[in-house]
């Protein structure tokens, strides 16, 4: 357990700022997700037409990279959105420790399945937002991963106040 305070839930926010970020969540929301299915959709024009360019040495990979670079840094949830599963938990431990433990078990199974299948995983690290813990804290996150076979990635740093970013433990020989 991390005894640091940045690891340990935030307080609670004002209920005024959460229902005003909600009601602007609500608005804001579906234009946020237009703007996605619309770049979604110039991207599967653009790949049509890239099949095309294809015989240019290197434009693949370089497209295929581009686009893991995009779905790595646009969320579907956005930070500055508030659902209603938000606004109505606000400060609730108890809701967000199982939240974070359903997530941590979900990443968990994916990796079992994936093993079991015979396929390798995704690759890591795995971000669990802020959203999926606050009132419980990132330190029982990671608390609750590394009974479960995960730790902190050290490639990319978990910043508790936004984000925890895990790595799966190596397997034992």
């Amino acid at each position: 357990m991390h005894h640091d305070d940045s690891w340990g839930p935030p307080p609670p926010r004002p209920a005024f700022a959460l229902w005003l970020r909600f009601g602007l969540s609500m608005l804001f929301l579906p234009l946020w997700w237009l703007l996605l299915a619309v770049i979604a959709l110039a991207v599967i024009a653009f790949s049509i037409v890239g099949e095309i360019l294809t015989v240019i040495p290197g434009f693949e990979k370089g497209f295929l990279k581009t686009m893991d670079w995009f779905m790595d840094r646009v969320p579907v949830w956005p930070a500055w959105c508030v659902t209603w599963p938000e606004l109505r938990h606000e400060g609730d431990a108890d809701y967000y420790r199982a939240r974070a433990q359903g997530k941590v078990a979900g990443l968990t199974r994916k990796q079992l399945a994936a093993r079991e299948a015979g396929k390798a995983p995704p690759p890591g690290p795995y971000d669990i937002p802020v959203r999926d813990y606050r009132a419980a804290g990132a330190g029982h996150v990671v608390d609750v991963a590394r009974s479960q076979g995960w730790e902190l990635s050290h490639d990319r740093p978990s910043d508790p106040a936004r984000i925890v970013r895990l790595r799966r433990l190596p397997e034992a020989p």
